[in-house]
């Protein structure tokens, strides 16, 4: 099933928070995601940068780290900046998440695309997703017990919902990575791209970024 961009929170076994990005695209598969300290973005494959001509939506930071690195922001399109700002300046993640999705709006593309973020804060010890669409804005916190996770996606899964999770065992960021890229039910998720993960250690979060198998 395709349900394109995913975001996702989890706590790993030891009870450590992530956040996780995965880029799915049928138009737009020559992308890559590229670490630089505090974050991560998405650009175009090196002979595919005109594609951004074709669609501003497709380059964008995915991953952003802020509060002395105790809140890592991940989400599928520019507002990761906007909100990684605003909790940066003190503003609370809900109301950093609301303003943000309610003042950008879904992408103006042939999709209606919603904008899909994720938000874990290890100093707070908390989760949180937020979307929003052509018909409704949702942000939540989520109680996630050890080894779970749950997500939200640009489409058909784009409401946030318990049922959208289950179980994980990854620990680091490297397998968190390949967990989004096609472990349990994301290997039922097509056209897998590109995915990120922010796993927190004890001094901030463990960044990686991986094409998907057979996409590089």
């Amino acid at each position: 099933m395709y349900i394109g961009r995913i975001v996702c929170v989890a706590r790993t076994p030891q009870g450590r928070l992530a956040a996780l990005y995965r880029v799915s695209s049928r138009s737009f598969p020559n992308r890559m995601a590229v670490a630089d300290g505090t974050r991560i973005s998405i650009v175009p494959k090196p002979g595919h940068e005109g594609d951004i001509q074709k669609n501003p939506y497709i380059a964008y930071n995915c991953v952003k780290l802020v509060r002395d690195a105790t809140v890592a922001v991940a989400t599928n399109g520019s507002q990761t900046d906007p909100i990684a700002e605003k909790i940066a300046l003190g503003m609370p993640v809900r109301e950093a998440l609301a303003l943000t999705h309610l003042a950008m709006d879904y992408e103006k593309d042939d999709y209606n695309t919603p904008r899909v973020s994720a938000v874990v804060d290890r100093a707070a010890d908390e989760a949180w997703l937020a979307v929003v669409r052509a018909d409704g804005l949702e942000v939540r916190k989520l109680a996630l017990a050890p080894g779970s996770y749950c997500y939200v996606a640009t489409y058909e899964e784009n409401s946030i919902s318990p049922s959208q999770g289950g179980a994980c065992d990854f620990e680091g960021a490297e397998a968190a990575t390949a967990f989004m890229l096609g472990g349990g039910i994301f290997a039922e998720r097509t056209n897998p791209v590109t995915g990120v993960a922010a796993v927190a250690t004890d001094a901030g979060f463990d960044l990686h970024a991986q094409d998907a198998p057979g996409d590089a």
